[in-house]
Parts: structure tokens; C-alpha cells; sequence
């Protein structure tokens, strides 16, 4: 049985990991390619550089690096490779899948209708580019690729030729001799035009301020921990101290404040993020 995104999913919810931990494996796990040659990787890989999974993560590389050393050691069995030169992204892969075989209450059932199956709404960008190609498109390989590729991404009205000089100056400016293919298709579907009319900014209302003293300790208690996490904060609490005692914790909070379960649970979890209990 071939893994999918929901067998790899529910394996990685059912593993005993941190918040941080768990949040970065779901990160590389969104970006596997679940196709030969998508996005240039192989199948069941994911390529990021250092610094911007520590970006999407918002910690520091040293704590990346904690984190990374703990789904390695996990039942994921998390591996990273580096081998298209010092400048190329780390390759990140799932070992813990390789040998799947007793997994019968894991195994996605034959209704499974994940993405990883269905493979034909995606453009498959394979091989590698060299950054030192011809300044002419139309003399490589990439120019029919490119134009097929635009149709339906933000860069569906700019010419090839443009597409292909901002793609080498990106790569230049960033001291890359070779990239994967699929660097190509990123940097389309990123595309940002330098000119035209400016998008005029939304008008918010003003913020209502806050003057409940309660209401405004409410409101702290839940800032301190990102809603994002409010899954994994969960699950740590729950882990530590037992489900009826969070569940008492949260009731508590709607007795004090009087306010819906949603913002008691958040309240919750912010509370045991500034106790040191969880981490944010």
C-alpha cells in the first residue's frame, strides 16, 4: 500500500511529538510531491532551504534544528539529504513509509480521495536548470513549458521572455548556478507585477478599544498562544495534566469572564503557554 497524504497525516497526529514539532511536520508533509518530477522532486519529497522553513515555522534555525533532531528520532523517521550542491534546498522524506505493510487501521480506505492520488491537475516541471543557460528562452527547452504553465497563474499575461529574465536574475542575485525545474513553477505562481495601478488598501473601522479590565485580561490570556496551534495546544494540555482537568480549566474560564467556549479555550491554552506548560 502506497502512503498518501492522509495516511502520512494520521501517523503524524498519532505520534508523540511537541506542538512545534508536530506543526513542522504537517509544514513538509503540504509540500511533498506525490508525483515523479512535480515541482522537480521525486516522489514523496519535499525540498526547503533552512532558513525559510524557520521563516514559515517563526523560530530560530538553532531551535529548527531541535525540532528536526526530534522527527528524526520520531517514529516518522524524518531523513534530509543535500545532494545538488551547497546552494540547493535540503531534500526531506518520511523513511517511516517505506516499509508499509501492518498498517491496516492506518491504511486510507478505497473512498480515499486525497490529492496524492490525482495527479492530473498538476504541471510537471522535471529535471534542473542551469542559471547560466542562453538569455533566450526560445532556444531552450523551458519556452513551451513556461507558456503552457502561465495560463492559469498570475503570470498568465506576461511574455516568456520576461518570465524566463526575471527567473535567472532571481537565481543570480541569490548566487544559484543550478536549480530544480520546479524552482521555475514556484516563481511563477509567486509572480508579483512591478508596475501597474496599485491595489488600493482596504479600509478598516476603527478598533473598538477595550476598557473592561476583564476583557482586556481575556483578551491577553489569548494572544499568548497563535489560534493556529489551538489543535496541537490541545492536545499537549490534554496530554499533561488529563482531559477532565482542561475541560475544568475551560469551564472555569467561562464562569470568570462570561465568554463563549472558543475564546475560553484559547484563553486556556495562552494561560499555559505564559505558565510554561506548552510551548507557543
Amino acid at each position: 500500500m502506497e502512503p498518501t497524504t492522509g495516511l502520512i497525516l494520521r501517523r503524524i497526529t498519532q505520534t508523540n511529538l511537541s506542538v512545534a514539532a508536530h506543526k513542522l511536520a504537517t509544514l513538509i508533509l503540504d509540500a511533498i510531491a506525490w508525483k515523479d518530477g512535480y515541482n522537480g522532486l521525486s516522489r514523496g519529497t519535499a525540498a526547503f532551504t533552512l532558513s525559510a522553513l524557520a521563516e514559515k515555522m517563526g523560530v530560530s534555525r538553532q531551535y529548527l534544528s531541535v525540532l528536526l533532531s526530534e522527527l528524526e528520532t520520531s517514529e516518522l523517521q524524518l531523513e534530509r539529504a543535500k545532494p545538488n550542491g551547497k546552494f540547493a534546498p535540503w531534500i526531506f522524506r518520511f523513511s517511516a513509509f517505506d516499509e508499509e505493510s501492518e498498517t491496516h487501521d492506518l491504511v486510507s480506505g478505497e473512498g480515499d480521495t486525497s490529492l496524492s492520488r490525482d495527479n492530473n491537475n498538476k504541471t510537471i516541471f522535471s529535471g534542473l536548470i542551469d542559471i547560466t543557460a542562453s538569455s533566450n528562452v526560445f532556444q531552450t527547452s523551458w519556452a513551451e513549458l513556461i507558456k503552457a504553465a502561465k495560463a492559469t497563474l498570475p503570470c498568465w499575461n506576461i511574455d516568456t521572455q520576461v518570465i524566463w529574465d526575471r527567473f535567472l536574475a532571481f537565481n543570480r542575485s541569490r548566487g544559484n548556478g543550478r536549480v530544480p525545474a520546479g524552482f521555475l513553477l514556484g516563481f511563477m505562481r509567486r509572480w508579483r507585477n512591478s508596475s501597474g495601478t496599485p491595489t488600493r488598501p482596504a479600509v478598516k473601522p476603527p478598533a473598538r478599544p477595550i476598557t473592561d479590565p476583564k476583557e482586556r485580561e481575556l483578551l491577553r490570556q489569548m494572544q499568548a498562544a497563535p489560534t493556529a496551534n489551538r489543535q496541537f495546544h490541545a492536545s499537549d494540555l490534554c496530554r499533561l495534566i488529563g482531559h477532565a482537568a482542561y475541560e475544568a480549566r475551560v469551564l472555569d474560564v467561562i464562569r470568570k469572564f462570561g465568554c463563549q467556549r472558543f475564546s475560553a479555550t484559547l484563553a486556556v491554552h495562552g494561560r499555559a503557554v505564559l505558565a510554561g506548560e506548552i510551548q507557543r
